[in-house]
């Protein structure tokens, strides 16, 4: 591996875990109804656990209601139980052939635990980047060992990668700034 290839690797591994980072924080509520709040509640359906978008469409028919159409209806008590047992604060209803989700309203204090979610979801993604940085230093290490590569390259690389840590950190933490506002201010 050349010192091109180290830091590409590396930034593209940030970039996946700031992407990663986002996706997680689209399942933590706002008070608006959104299919990424449940779609990976686990499901036991065909003997087993399966993610509730493989089993069934979500929609949101209105602001505060999630929609859920099974695409067997064999499995819609299944569907309401994992549902239920998510931790969400969830209380499904079966009517017919769908279920109904209703986002009750979120009061203060449950408002400042999602904060709290939001913010060791921030920490672990951001854990995961300097994981990143520690795997590229280690591999720049290895070049300088086998040889052909300068010092100063190495110490060069090693400030990069430093930079890339540090600029997706900070992304990290912009999400965060804008995910609390959304959660306190809906």
């Amino acid at each position: 591996m050349s010192i091109d290839e180290i830091l590409l690797d590396a930034e593209e591994k940030m970039l996946k875990t700031e992407e990663h980072v986002v996706h997680e924080f689209s399942g933590v509520r706002t008070g608006k109804a959104s299919p990424s709040l449940i779609e990976n509640v686990m499901v036991e359906a065909y003997g087993s656990a399966m993610r509730l978008k493989e089993v069934a469409t979500i929609s949101t028919p209105e602001p505060r209601m999630l929609m859920v159409q099974p695409f067997d209806q064999s499995n819609i008590k299944a569907i309401e139980k994992g549902i239920q047992q998510a931790g969400l604060g969830l209380n499904p209803a079966v009517q017919g052939r769908f279920i109904r989700v209703i986002l009750p309203e979120l009061s203060n204090e449950r408002r400042q635990e999602f904060v709290k979610i939001v913010k060791r979801m921030a920490e672990e993604g951001r854990v995961a980047v300097r994981n990143e940085r520690r795997m590229a230093i280690e591999g720049l290490k290895k070049l300088k060992g086998a040889g052909g590569v300068s010092e100063d390259d190495i110490k060069g690389a090693e400030q990069e990668v430093q930079k890339l840590t540090d600029q997706y950190i900070g992304k990290i933490d912009a999400h965060v700034v804008h995910k609390e506002k959304e959660i306190l201010t809906v």
